[in-house]
């Protein structure tokens, strides 16, 4: 490439390539007028999901109670919906209150839990789409917000930003300075029964552009609650929300995080992404004092650091870990999210480990993914469970 190329034009023609050739791979995986669909999971993965015995699940259908599943080859098989439904019966029918529906109650308050990390790879969308969907099949209503303009998260739900947004239809439609539309008319149903998504693209960059010029002119709506305002036009429809933040600390994470009630970090265990997430928290605590000065709320329930991509025979990655453990104590989830490639691979469809068909993977490859996910995803809602007190 010569001194005399212009490079705003050579990047422009290879991201018109990479979007043409995109659609097509996407045509491909979905044909155009498709939406995604979740499988339907099988009476023994329902069983594990309920906490129930799948000779349980097996009797209640027997006696023609809860939702009619389909049976494959003498076995049962559930749709999302019908896990609802069976949720909401079970519920109906229990001693201890939210064993089945284990959302707010009373004046229990939303949970708003934002996910950063400063470099990219780190497992954030990935760790954040988890949470979400297993939040959901869990009975909890969610709603998953992408604050990151490049998008992933909506990307692995089904919305394509380049193709599905092309008229708006982000957060920053809604928390625009100019003409900001009710936060319902960006929410989107997904096809996890229970998960709503607010999707992301370029768009969302308008608001680091925009921000400036609204804090030269103090037109008096400060910046930093603009996520938490439109948050609470919506709050009793949802139990939880899930922030999917960009990978830097601009604006609308600082405003994600004033409206937040949780942080969890995520933390790829080596020296370098430890090192950059250093200077990350030590700008992150810079910005929001002086957010917190101007009147911003910084109080919060919990934070944790989430160990994500880990490798548990790498010697210097269990260093790491124990390095960040003697520091940070508690605040390091005591479950890793184990690097795999049954995660790698279902991201390859655009699909999350919840989703894909176990036998896609060596049994033992899947479980042990399944499990790590679990574990974190539980340790995670129990967090939840104990800001309501509970």
């Amino acid at each position: 490439m010569g001194r005399n190329e212009r490079i705003d034009l050579l990047v422009g023609d290879h991201a018109a390539r990479l979007s043409e050739r995109l659609q097509a791979h996407r045509e491909q995986l979905f044909p155009p007028h498709a939406r995604k669909e979740l499988r339907k999971f099988t009476s023994g993965e329902v069983a594990a999901m309920l906490g129930v015995k799948d000779a349980y699940l097996r009797k209640l259908h027997l006696d023609g109670k809860g939702p009619e599943v389909e049976i494959r080859n003498g076995r049962r098989y559930y749709a999302p919906d019908d896990i609802a439904e069976l949720r909401n019966f079970l519920e109906r029918g229990t001693k201890t209150p939210g064993t089945y529906l284990p959302g707010r109650r009373g004046d229990d308050h939303l949970q708003v839990i934002t996910v950063i990390n400063f470099k990219g790879g780190s497992g954030k969308t990935t760790t954040a789409a988890h949470l979400a969907q297993k939040a959901a099949l869990d009975g909890y209503r969610v709603l998953a917000i992408d604050l990151d303009p490049q998008a992933s998260l909506s990307a692995l739900h089904g919305y394509q930003p380049e193709f599905d947004l092309l008229d708006g239809g982000t957060l920053y439609d809604a928390i625009r300075y100019d003409d900001p539309v009710p936060m319902k008319d960006v929410i989107q149903k997904t096809y996890f029964h229970g998960l709503d998504i607010v999707p992301g693209n370029l768009d969302l960059m308008e608001f680091e552009h925009e921000t400036p010029r609204a804090l030269a002119e103090r037109s008096g709506n400060l910046f930093f609650t603009r996520v938490g305002d439109k948050l609470a036009e919506v709050e009793g429809e949802y139990d939880l929300v899930v922030m999917d933040c960009p990978p830097q600390l601009g604006f609308l994470t600082m405003s994600a995080l004033s409206a937040a009630t949780a942080v969890l970090v995520t933390v790829h265990p080596q020296m370098l992404d430890v090192m950059s997430m250093c200077q990350f928290l030590l700008m992150t605590s810079n910005l929001l004092g002086v957010v917190a000065e101007a009147g911003g709320d910084m109080g919060y329930d919990w934070m944790r650091y989430v160990v994500t991509r880990y490798e548990p025979g790498d010697g210097p990655q269990n260093q790491m870990v124990s390095f960040m453990r003697s520091m940070f104590g508690d605040y390091v989830l005591n479950h890793p999210v184990l690097k795999s490639t049954a995660i790698s691979d279902a991201g390859i469809t655009k699909q999350t480990l919840y989703e894909v068909e176990k036998n896609q993977f060596t049994r033992s490859t899947y479980e042990r993914a399944m499990e790590s996910l679990n574990a974190v995803n539980g340790e995670i809602l129990g967090l939840v469970q104990e800001a309501w007190g509970r």
